[in-house]
């Protein structure tokens, strides 16, 4: 079992990653193919398309996951398929019917009511499309993931992925603008649902055995079958839908209040903000299970040295790249997209994006740890007081101050949901929280912060400025005395999966014993 858990989550973490660069590529893509206005167009469609994808699913992918488990390690291979049906109909379901409110009540309202743009009107309906498609690959990779085989999972995802890039660009080459890139999205989603299918029928037989002959299921116990996972589900559809409404309430609100030229702006620089994320989400994943095999041994020391290097590790690299990107924020959109020189109009967007990441990537660690301890509901509650908060504080500030704004309003929510959501960590586990070495980490950045700023923010000055902040980021942290024997320990141990770089970055942390423990 436990080889399986690793090598599982090793899977999904490496095509985390790989995903997630090919939705900023598919973004990046889009947006310098598109222009401000009509990229604007696609951005204001993509919140729609994930919110009705999630109501589409029901929350019940996770529920599949769980049941399928549980039915298989009893060797109820009949159930198991069955809880995979069931699903898949209740899904089916879902998809046909927010497809057909998506493409003939609540896009026209959108379109002429809401937002009072008739040229979202055709995209907006084509997002009711993607759906029936996305529930089907949903269900399976539920299954898949109850079986444990999560290189399906990524299979299917490459299928997706790769489809939406390549048709979206095709179509918009072609001269199709922003329908064009849509119609790749639903060719994407269906590519992905037929190699869902395919994979299930010849490959999943082997971990599913087909139903037995003498195998009785009434309409009654389907009937208990569904309401047992619709039950489950609940929470699951709450939580996702109030975290996606905390990245794209920004997007919905400005849809109304502003130009499509300026959610075009907003949309190229929102992306970026992220990319800190990346790191806080790999580390949010690994301390979900450490700490909750530590609490669950009532292991103190133990748990507190993971909280503590958790929340260490993350802002060691989260703080100073989101100051970074604040710093010159105008030259990295500039160089991204350098085929439109436009967009560095989202300069001030992105700066203050970045600051707001560092507040939900100490969010994101802390949600982990709060359900790692046996209390996910701790979290649901607080990402809807956020999504409530952002949708509050975006209808106020987006009219007055534009895409600035939206994402000051994202960030102030941020920074409310990383305080209780803090609090309840270090009430819960009773551990104490790392105050010095957090102290130390914004003290060093804040002093690289001052070498960036000071420097000239041109794209030819960009990269020798990510060198120098770096290097005086490093001896910043020299000079406040952050590192201990036991980080220089535990920071080699992580030098040493970076492959070429294992070797400069040795040099360096023998520089730091020499300097600090000689």
């Amino acid at each position: 079992m436990a080889n399986k858990l690793v090598r599982g989550s090793f899977i999904i973490f490496i095509g985390n990653i790989i995903f997630r660069i090919g939705g900023y590529l598919y973004r990046f893509l889009m947006a310098a193919l598109l222009g401000p206005t009509s990229w604007g167009i696609l951005a204001t469609t993509l919140p729609f398309q994930g919110i009705f994808q999630t109501l589409s699913a029901g929350g019940l992918p996770p529920a599949i996951a769980k049941y399928v488990a549980e039915y298989e390690v009893v060797n109820e291979h009949d159930m198991a398929r069955k809880t995979i049906y069931v699903a898949l109909k209740i899904m089916v379901f879902l998809g046909i019917f927010f497809g057909v409110i998506m493409v003939f009540i609540v896009a026209p309202w959108l379109a002429y009511d809401y937002l009072g743009k008739p040229e979202t009107l055709v995209p907006l309906q084509i997002v009711g499309l993607i759906t029936p498609f996305s529930v089907i690959v949903g269900a399976f990779r539920g299954a898949f993931q109850g079986v444990y085989k999560m290189e399906y999972i990524v299979y299917t995802r490459a299928v997706e992925q790769l489809g939406m890039i390549l048709f979206a660009t095709a179509f918009v080459l072609i001269g199709f603008s922003v329908t064009g890139a849509l119609w790749g999205t639903v060719i994407g989603f269906a590519a992905a649902a037929v190699s869902a299918v395919y994979i299930f029928r010849h490959h999943m037989a082997k971990y599913i055995p087909p139903a037995s002959v003498d195998f009785k299921f009434t309409w009654r116990d389907e009937l208990n079958l569904a309401t047992t996972l619709v039950k489950f589900s609940i929470p699951v559809i709450i939580t996702a839908i109030a975290e996606m409404l905390i990245y794209n309430i920004c997007t919905m609100v400005m849809g109304k209040f502003l130009a499509l030229e300026a959610v075009g702006f907003f949309a190229a620089a929102d992306p970026i903000s992220r990319l800190p994320l990346m790191i806080s989400i790999s580390i949010a994943t690994t301390i979900l299970p450490a700490s909750s095999e530590a609490f669950r041994a009532g292991n103190k020391v133990a748990l507190e040295k993971y909280v503590s290097e958790a929340y260490k590790f993350s802002l060691l690299f989260v703080v100073p790249m989101c100051i970074g990107l604040a710093c010159f924020a105008a030259p990295i959109l500039r160089l991204l997209y350098f085929t439109n020189p436009a967009y560095v109009a989202g300069a001030s967007a992105l700066a203050i994006l970045s600051i707001g990441m560092t507040f939900y990537s100490i969010f994101s660690i802390s949600t982990s740890i709060v359900q790692g301890i046996g209390n996910p509901r701790i979290p649901m509650y607080i990402l809807v007081f956020g999504a409530i908060l952002t949708a509050v504080l975006n209808w106020v500030m987006v009219p007055t101050l534009g895409i600035a704004g939206g994402a000051a309003a994202t960030s102030i929510a941020c920074f409310a949901m990383m305080v209780p959501i803090l609090y309840m960590v270090f009430k819960l586990t009773q551990v104490k929280a790392p105050k010095v070495s957090v102290i130390k980490i914004f003290a060093a950045s804040m002093i690289m912060g001052v070498v960036a700023y000071i420097m000239p923010k041109t794209t030819s000055w960009l990269f020798v400025g990510i060198i120098v902040c770096m290097i005086v980021y490093f001896f910043a942290l020299i000079l406040v005395r952050f590192f201990t024997q036991e980080d220089i320990v535990g920071l080699r141990a992580l030098s040493s999966k970076f492959g070429p770089l294992s070797k400069v970055m040795g040099k360096m942390l023998d520089l730091v014993e020499k300097i600090e423990f000689r």
